[in-house]
């Protein structure tokens, strides 16, 4: 495996295609997740966004999982973590935990004092909250029928030491 940072043009196509063999993200949900990528390549670090990226092995390997995360704007030490994926294929086997692991040290190596990340509340995404809590994730709020009627927002947090 490839763990990268640098940001190259085929990662849109390639988040794209990632988020969708998820299963989880509608298509304007993934659509959002391209567009956090192609904010980066064209303002570099003024978009707020960094990214880690881990590549299949061989020259064309291909996206195993990423993370998108950055500050939260007018705060002092809270970032945000906006995009995990995993591929299906490398689900359960500690790549996405490694990869929370980095984003959070990384954070940390640029002031993070906390670290915000919000998902659904639906049942599908049960697995997903409980992998947070492993995590060290705590919820800090419940906003109800956020993203839909029965659809809560939950927001989690871990204060990073």
């Amino acid at each position: 495996m490839l763990w990268r940072r640098a940001l190259r043009k085929s990662d849109a196509t390639a988040v794209r295609v990632l988020v969708g063999e998820t299963g989880f993200f509608s298509e304007e949900e993934q659509q959002v997740a391209v567009e956090l990528v192609d904010e980066t390549l064209l303002h570099g670090s003024a978009s707020g966004y960094e990214f880690i990226f881990v590549d299949g092995p061989g020259d064309s390997g291909a996206l195993l999982a990423y993370a998108c995360f950055g500050p939260i704007p007018a705060t002092l030490s809270s970032y945000d973590l906006y995009w995990i994926a995993v591929t299906p294929s490398q689900q359960g086997k500690g790549l996405g935990g490694q990869l929370l692991r980095e984003v959070e040290r990384s954070a940390h190596l640029s002031g993070a004092t906390q670290m915000f990340l919000d998902t659904s509340g639906r049942q599908q995404y049960a697995p997903t909250r409980a992998f947070y809590v492993r995590s060290g994730y705590k919820v800090a709020a419940t906003l109800q029928d956020f993203f839909a009627p029965g659809d809560d927002k939950v927001i989690f947090v871990k204060y990073l030491v």
